[in-house]
C-alpha cells in the first residue's frame, strides 16, 4: 500500500468519525442514529486498515526470510562445488571407500 493510499484510508476513517461526532452534537434524535453509523464505520475502517498493515508487514518479513534462505542455499552450493573441485588434484571427486558390514573402512 502506498503512502498516499495509507493517508487517504486513515483520513477517510477519521473524517467519518469526525462527521459522526459533529452530527451527534448538531442533530436531534434522528441524527444520533446516523452519527452512530458514521462513527462505527469510521472505527471499523481504521481497525481493518491496521490489520491490513500488519498483514503487509508480515508478508514483507516472510519475503526477506525467503531471500535470505535462498542466498544461504546458493552459498552452500558454491562451497560444496568448491570443495568437490579441490577434493582431488585432477578435479575429480574422490572414490568412496569400500566398506563391509560390521567392519571398519579399508584404507588402501
Amino acid at each position: 500500500m502506498s503512502r498516499r493510499g495509507r493517508i487517504a484510508g486513515f483520513g477517510l476513517a477519521a473524517l467519518l468519525v469526525l462527521a459522526g461526532a459533529v452530527g451527534a452534537a448538531v442533530a436531534g434524535g434522528g441524527g444520533q442514529l446516523l452519527a452512530l453509523v458514521f462513527i462505527g464505520l469510521g472505527l471499523v475502517l481504521a481497525t481493518s486498515l491496521v490489520f491490513f498493515e500488519v498483514g503487509l508487514s508480515e508478508d514483507r518479513e516472510r519475503d526477506r526470510e525467503r531471500e535470505a534462505a535462498a542466498r544461504h542455499e546458493e552459498a552452500r552450493q558454491r562451497e560444496a562445488a568448491r570443495q568437490r573441485s579441490e577434493g582431488s588434484p585432477r578435479g575429480r571427486p574422490r572414490p568412496r571407500l569400500e566398506r563391509m558390514r560390521g567392519r571398519p573402512r579399508r584404507i588402501r
